[in-house]
């Protein structure tokens, strides 16, 4: 098992940070760990990497209890902070060569991780001087240097343009192919993209750990509506199977439906019934934005 978390709890004075969280992730997932701000993501990835102890429960990577082997389970992580640490004076290659040696890896790894992550171009120029693309290949660089079985990446994509994001996407993609990774994040499209997994903590517990799959498969669909008069919601409301139905501009509707099945004819039917035309209609399934949004409101 990659990463195993037991009855996990983190108080912090009176505030309960984390209460009582339990999941596994398996060795070779992806796994999304999404939450609103202040829902224990940065807390759980502190006490997974050793930083910080929990107060009641346990945490193993591969087995081993963090609390009793931190040290030896550290040169197994490799960990990308929210805020990535950076020395800015430091030019690119000093840096990795400075945290080789801390790690006790040649200066041969080094260029292979310089390799990976893109940074060729970059090597030879300080820190401060990089955008904040590459400053984060430099952050994931340094967390591949002692080739770890986990990757723990908090908010890696944070900030960047969306050119960036498919940079760093099709990075952290390649990189999964040998490695665990843990990664949190806000942007539902990184999720989406990479992710085998979803977990869903808000207000310090678990609300949601599905397969990504399973977690935008659902039994509702949506469609939505234009007409060429206005509808009495009366009327509108008596549709088979519709679970909501909302006036979202002038002679547009948007109607939730309780059902997998197609409700478009249905929709027809009914303008026809009721002597009205429909001048647009589209039928959406929610995506991870929604149900996030559905989940933890």
């Amino acid at each position: 098992m990659g990463i195993e978390v037991k009855q996990l709890s983190k108080t912090y004075g009176t505030q309960k940070a984390l209460d009582n969280i339990s999941f596994s992730i398996k060795n070779g997932e992806i796994v999304g760990f999404l939450g609103p701000n202040g829902a224990g993501k940065s807390t759980t990835m502190k006490i997974l990497t050793g930083s910080i102890s929990a107060t009641e429960g346990s945490a193993h990577i591969n087995n081993a209890d963090i609390k009793k082997n931190t040290l030896q389970l550290q040169k197994n992580i490799g960990y990308l902070p929210e805020h990535n640490p950076l020395y800015e004076e430091m030019f690119v290659r000093e840096y990795l060569q400075f945290n080789a040696k801390i790690h006790n890896v040649t200066n041969k790894r080094v260029e292979e991780v310089i390799k990976i992550t893109g940074l060729n171009p970059e090597a030879n120029k300080k820190i401060e001087q990089l955008s904040k693309g590459y400053r984060q290949r430099v952050g994931l660089a340094n967390a591949l240097l002692h080739n770890p079985e986990v990757l723990i990446l908090d908010e890696p994509t944070t900030g960047l343009d969306p050119n960036q994001l498919v940079e760093i996407r099709k990075l952290i993609q390649e990189i999964a192919k040998e490695k665990t990774i843990f990664l949190s994040t806000h942007i539902m499209q990184e999720v989406e993209a990479i992710c085998d997994r979803v977990i869903i903590i808000n207000k310090g517990q678990i609300v949601t750990d599905k397969a990504l799959n399973q977690l935008t498969e659902n039994n509702e669909q949506v469609i939505q509506v234009e007409f060429d008069y206005r509808i009495e919601m009366v009327a509108i409301q008596k549709l088979p199977k519709l679970k909501e139905v909302k006036n979202t501009a002038g002679f547009s509707y948007e109607l939730t439906f309780n059902t997998k099945e197609d409700m478009r004819s249905t929709v027809f039917d009914f303008a026809h019934d009721n002597g009205l035309k429909i001048l647009q209609l589209h039928q959406k399934h929610k995506n991870l934005e929604e149900l996030f949004r559905e989940i933890t409101k």
